[in-house]
């Protein structure tokens, strides 16, 4: 094996580990989980935030490997343009009971506000799908980033690093191109947490 070999296969190894890690399912429970930080309460209120993240990711997930298990969609991470938009709908069926169930619970404010922010995210990236391959994975750390640094302080800062490690994850695995990537963080980090800091403001105050 030449060295030349040997740095690619460190490249795309690491490049896969990040995709993985990092991947919209566990960014997005991990955000929903501190949401509850943003009113009194924590950590007692985190079980609203699981709540949150069983809807929003880990229902949909699980459905999606089912359908993977059954070969209607390619691999978890939907490499298929042309399959995005379904699975992203159903993503958001099961968001819309999740928001039922939420409000029947009466969870804080700031786990509905982080919610609607995926929603909001959601529906944009259904809508681009059928026509360009937006990354979700750059959307997802940017927006987690971005909004930790808001709610915790600069100290959390650092975290917006893993913004373009991920988006290099997906450049260098050929799951997106450069400007896909730039999009979804730009998207998740300008646009879906500003919904965020819009929303928390109106419901949390």
């Amino acid at each position: 094996m030449t060295v030349s070999g040997g740095s690619i296969r460190v490249r795309n190894r690491t490049a896969r580990w990040l995709t993985e890690v990092f991947q919209p399912p566990v960014v997005v429970s991990l955000q929903l989980l501190i949401s509850p930080l943003a009113e009194a309460g924590f950590p007692g209120s985190i079980g609203y935030g699981a709540l949150a993240a069983l809807f929003v990711c880990v229902v949909p997930l699980a459905v999606l490997l089912v359908l993977v298990r059954l070969g209607k969609v390619t691999d978890h991470h939907v490499s298929d343009r042309k399959q995005r938009a379904p699975v992203l709908l159903m993503a958001l069926a099961s968001i819309a009971v999740g928001l039922l169930v939420l409000n029947a619970v009466d969870a804080p404010s700031s786990v509905v506000a982080m919610v609607l922010a995926v929603v909001g995210g959601v529906a944009v990236l259904a809508a681009v799908s059928p026509f360009w391959k937006m990354s979700g994975h750059a959307a997802a750390m940017s927006c987690a980033a971005v909004v930790s640094v808001l709610m915790l302080g600069p100290a959390w800062a650092p975290l917006l690093l893993l913004v373009p490690a991920v988006s290099w994850s997906r450049v260098v695995l050929r799951a997106h191109t450069l400007a896909q990537v730039v999009a979804g963080s730009l998207f998740g980090g300008v646009v879906m947490a500003g919904i965020w800091w819009l929303l928390r403001g109106w419901l949390v105050g």
